[in-house]
């Protein structure tokens, strides 16, 4: 079935063409080493494709926020052995001084990766005469970052309108996977969205009640929703103003036949650390120098229920404060739940953003979902129904 933009498999002979390759190597480093490689790892599907197939790869991307400015603490050049690495197979780097005459040099099948697209002020701008210096070095464009995709830089959007433009293998696996969760996804869909504060997801929630049959509130946020409600939340953390917002979206959410779920037992400390004393009540007993820190275990058996009823499922920020034990329970309980749905084939399961990855990772069923994005910002903003530039750039 072909698909609403080009992938790899479009591209037909490449042998001895230059592909400019946008990839994410905004990895963590410390003391010169790469401490989390798994954006690295990410791009091995596209740049060792692109390479086999005899293409000259030029691997576009940006480094921290240098803005604009040249910044040897942010060169590319560091990552560029990490990367050889994990590749399995060398890596030149390349400056953009003199970047058409190094390039000239390289033999098919070779990979260059490119000195940071951020010392460029025209990136952030997607300034067209940057668009046209990098074009100018390369026959045709990938985007294989979803993560940079919500911003329409020179990199991410201007090349895509300047060159023959394909997805690469993370991107395409990306879109696909959310074309099943919230595109055209099979009924009934539950989404889980959590974290600390409703005022950070404001318009995720208020596009996901038009688009799922079951709306699960956890983190800090429920505090907010159980407060609208007129229920004592104690010293939880609470957004009281806005106890209006709360209310539109629980009506828009009866209107669109959405069913919102809030706890109604949670877990209770006075104070907020690793294992303190804990209470599990109702929402209705917080005293009023307790804190709700986790969501609990009846209305998470409850939650499991409900996803055994639904076929997609939907996964952005964890249900309690899951970095501080004992508050991880009910987010490793329902992440359990929903991964072995998955592995009996009932439940499509999509999950993305930062402290979700981390969450899933610690219940150890990252492994077990359908698909896990790494991206932060642009999944956000996929959820909340907006068009990210780098992915609309890639449509036929």
């Amino acid at each position: 079935m072909s698909k609403p933009f080009k992938t790899l498999d479009d591209l037909g002979d490449i042998q001895g063409r230059r592909v400019l390759v946008r990839e994410d190597l905004n990895v963590p480093m410390a003391d010169g080493q790469v401490t989390d490689d798994t954006r690295l790892r990410a791009t091995l599907a596209t740049v060792t494709e692109l390479a086999d197939r005899g293409a000259i790869v030029l691997v576009l991307a940006h480094f921290g926020r240098p803005g604009g400015q040249r910044n040897p603490e942010m060169s590319l050049a560091l990552v560029t052995r990490p990367y050889a690495q994990v590749l399995g197979r060398p890596v030149r780097f390349i400056d953009w001084d003199g970047a058409e005459d190094a390039v000239a040099t390289m033999q098919p099948g070779e990979i260059a990766v490119m000195e940071n697209t951020r010392f460029f002020a025209g990136e952030e701008t997607n300034d067209p005469e940057l668009v046209a210096r990098i074009a100018a070095v390369g026959d045709a464009y990938v985007n294989d970052a979803f993560s940079a995709a919500h911003r329409a830089h020179a990199s991410t959007e201007g090349l895509a309108r300047a060159l023959p433009a394909y997805a690469g293998r993370a991107m395409e696996a990306e879109l696909d996977a959310l074309e099943k969760a919230l595109g055209n996804p099979d009924h009934p869909v539950a989404a889980v969205v959590g974290g600390a504060k409703v005022s950070s997801k404001l318009d995720v929630l208020k596009h996901l009640v038009t688009r799922v049959d079951h709306l699960i509130i956890g983190g800090g946020m429920a505090n907010t929703f159980l407060a609208a409600r007129g229920i004592d939340v104690g010293k939880s953390l609470c957004e009281h103003e806005l106890a209006a917002t709360c209310e539109e979206i629980m009506t828009a959410a009866d209107g669109a036949n959405c069913t919102v779920h809030l706890p109604y037992d949670v877990v209770v400390a006075t104070e907020f650390r690793a294992d303190p004393p804990t209470r599990t009540v109702n929402v209705h007993e917080v005293a009023a120098d307790e804190m709700i820190l986790d969501v609990g275990p009846a209305a998470v058996e409850a939650l499991g229920d409900v996803l055994k009823n639904c076929r997609t499922l939907v996964w952005n920020g964890p249900l309690g404060a899951f970095e501080t034990p004992p508050f991880d329970t009910a987010t490793v309980a329902l992440a359990k739940t929903a991964a072995a749905l998955t592995r009996d084939g009932s439940l499509v399961s999509v999950a993305g953003g930062g402290d979700t990855v981390a969450a899933l990772n610690h219940a150890g069923v990252a492994g077990d979902f359908t698909f896990v994005s790494t991206a932060g910002g642009a999944f956000l903003e996929w959820m909340e129904g907006k068009t990210l530039p780098g992915v609309a750039a890639l449509y036929r």
